[in-house]
């Protein structure tokens, strides 16, 4: 259906694909993986027109193609959902679905046909947003599935997904996969990218593996492919087998753990959280784990100064109460989100300006003009320590999403905080750079700052956690720690609420 041959791109001194070729046949679905800066992004985006070549031909159904633009590429039949959510949020979920062309009637906008046509996607998908909502009032996974309801609405005969379960819980992602099977069964040609490395050995018809702008592993079937030599393909070296040895111990220790960091006392957000108390020590991490909707996000929200309890209280290490997210920052609360893009980086600034925002402007260090290089220094040694692979002076958006994500740490560590709030921290980097990622977290817990997090993946909670606190429809209704925190029991206490509550 579609065939890529020699791909060359560069940016500036910088090979992003290196004579790359990948060929995606209908009815099948091709994974696409590869480490963070591997050339995924490059090779997506030169597949649905958003990116040129500098060398290298794309066929269609036998023929060249040389897309003008992500919308020619759309009406030739290659559809694309991007890892990072290109949703219109002030617009409403209908207006999202149908961006151009929409369905009209003596002339008129028709939302009756926008309705009918988007209504059985919608159900497959599991999707039931209010028609006129508007977008940016939907939680990230539903937003998500929003951006494959509007690529399946334009009949695509290939449909790119990049990394379209980074923000859906289990059972939305299970679906999900089961969705892209069927497509494929109906003719489709997929090409599927993720950092789940399970997840693409359940999915994917065949895998290709990209390293440093190269095919290391050209269209293998799946079948053949074991998860071990995966990983070795990706990161060019045998997978360690070190989980156990490197997970967090499960009780924090030092001086610092015996100091509450962060306590919520009986707090009531109305529609969100009833009646929440709960601590972290300083040195802890602490998960925080439930459904859609079941209140575990409200509560990073609460520490952040994001919502307002009607009742009770939120007390941070100085004892006092976050007013804003603004206050809080400048009471050493640090707030990490797998949205990079919308939350965590100003993209058209240099990475220096991004690491510096939080302690210069966010807390007013150094003064009111600091001087430059010294916010330079401090910046390169955080990109050193962090092994982030792009300049000082590189704008945000020229880095891969792992570095990107890196970056965002690298901002908070500048600014020293007591409290880490972490919302789908790893959400779109590789296995190489979430391991990265862990170390930092585990590193910051050690020197006594309390840690919360949020995380989709619940393997990711299972292994950086000290206890996890699972919420349903705004109640805590159970605490895992030790032995009992485990994969099987996380599922079980979230889905139904059977944890015993510590």
């Amino acid at each position: 259906m579609l065939v890529a041959s020699g791909l060359v791109k560069h940016y500036g001194g910088v090979t992003a694909l290196d004579g790359v070729g990948i060929a995606l046949d209908a009815g099948e679905v091709h994974a696409l993986v590869g480490e963070n800066g591997a050339g995924k992004s490059t090779l997506v985006k030169i597949l649905s027109g958003v990116v040129r070549p500098e060398g290298g031909t794309v066929e269609l159904d036998g023929a060249p193609v040389r897309f003008a633009d992500a919308r020619h590429a759309a009406a030739q039949g290659v559809a694309i959902v991007s890892q990072e959510l290109m949703t219109y949020d002030d617009l409403t979920v209908l207006e999202n679905l149908f961006p151009y062309g929409a369905p009209r009637r003596r002339g008129l906008v028709s939302t009756r046909e926008m309705r009918r046509l988007a209504a059985p996607v919608l159900a497959e998908l599991g999707l039931d947003p209010p028609p006129h909502a508007k977008v940016g009032a939907l939680p990230l996974a539903d937003r998500q599935l929003l951006e494959i309801c509007r690529a399946l609405l334009q009949d695509p005969r290939v449909l790119i997904l990049d990394e379209p379960t980074s923000a859906l819980p289990r059972d939305a992602a299970a679906r999900l996969a089961a969705v892209t099977r069927r497509l494929a069964g109906r003719g489709l040609a997929v090409l599927y990218i993720s950092h789940f490395l399970e997840e693409v050995m359940r999915v994917a018809t065949r895998v290709t593996v990209l390293r440093d702008g190269r095919v290391v592993l050209p269209g293998a079937p799946a079948a053949d492919v074991g998860l071990d030599s995966l990983v070795t393909a990706m990161l060019g070296q045998p997978a360690r087998h070190a989980a156990a040895a490197a997970a967090a111990p499960r009780r924090p220790g030092g001086a610092a753990a015996a100091r509450t960091a962060v306590a919520l006392a009986s707090v009531t957000v109305p529609g969100r959280l009833r009646d929440v108390s709960l601590t972290a020590a300083g040195g802890e991490i602490v998960g925080l784990a439930g459904l859609q909707g079941s209140g575990h996000l409200a509560v990073l929200d609460a520490v952040c100064g994001r919502a307002r309890p009607a009742s009770g209280t939120v007390r941070l290490p100085d004892g006092r109460s976050p007013r804003s997210p603004r206050h809080a920052v400048t009471m050493g609360v640090a707030y990490v989100s797998g949205d990079r893009k919308g939350r965590g980086l100003m993209l058209d600034k240099a990475l220096w300006e991004n690491i510096t925002s939080v302690s210069w402007l966010g807390q007013g260090r150094g003064g009111v003009m600091p001087r430059r290089s010294r916010l330079v220094a401090r910046s390169r040694a955080h990109l050193e320590r962090l092994r982030v692979r792009g300049g000082v002076r590189a704008r945000a958006s020229e880095l891969s999403g792992g570095n990107q994500q890196k970056a965002v740490f690298a901002k908070w560590l500048d600014a020293d905080p007591a409290v880490l709030v972490l919302d789908d921290p790893t959400r779109g980097v590789d296995v190489g750079a979430r391991g990265e990622l862990h170390g930092i977290v585990r590193g910051l817990a050690a020197e006594g700052k309390a840690v919360l997090i949020a995380s989709s993946d619940l393997a990711e909670l299972v292994e950086l956690c000290h206890r996890v606190v699972v919420l349903q429809h705004g109640r805590i209704v159970g605490t895992l720690a030790g032995d009992r925190l485990t994969e099987p029991e996380l599922s079980l206490a979230m889905n139904a609420g059977f944890a015993d509550p510590g």
